[in-house]
């Protein structure tokens, strides 16, 4: 930021995270399921979770078909990731293959956009950012 952005108090700040989806109200009911935050509207093409921390979470409907890895992904905390990995895939998630290398928890939601159940608490990564939490 340089300084005169500083001295007219001009700044960004993330309102909301949006995610893609080709059902956005079954992707809003998930995540909705697993983060304990209400679906509180739709708008046109969009879902909305509760606003929390003062960030919203929204579905956009899109017919875009997704083509590759998310460059962008959620990081989830809980205390038990395991246990957390059971409910992700009740509610119709699944683990994704490929990531068991690094150490991480890599989750896809039902429309396979990845994320991340990490511990509440810290843990360590070595230098190429792997990590071993998951034992």
């Amino acid at each position: 930021m340089t300084d005169s952005a500083n001295s007219t108090g001009s700044r960004m700040r993330i309102n909301a995270l949006i995610v893609d989806a080709a059902d956005p109200e079954r992707l809003a009911t998930f995540w909705s399921e697993l983060l304990g935050r209400p679906v509180v509207g739709r708008t046109g093409p969009y879902v909305w979770l509760r606003r929390e921390h003062g960030l919203g979470l929204g579905f956009q409907r899109t017919d875009a078909p997704r083509r590759s890895k998310n460059r962008m992904h959620f990081d989830v905390s809980a205390p038990d990731p395991a246990a957390e990995q059971r409910r992700v895939e009740a509610l119709g998630g699944r683990r994704l293959e490929g990531y068991d290398d690094g150490g991480f928890l890599v989750m896809g939601d039902p429309e396979g956009n990845e994320f991340c159940i990490i511990p509440e608490g810290p843990f360590e990564l070595d230098d190429d950012g792997r990590t071993d939490y998951l034992g």
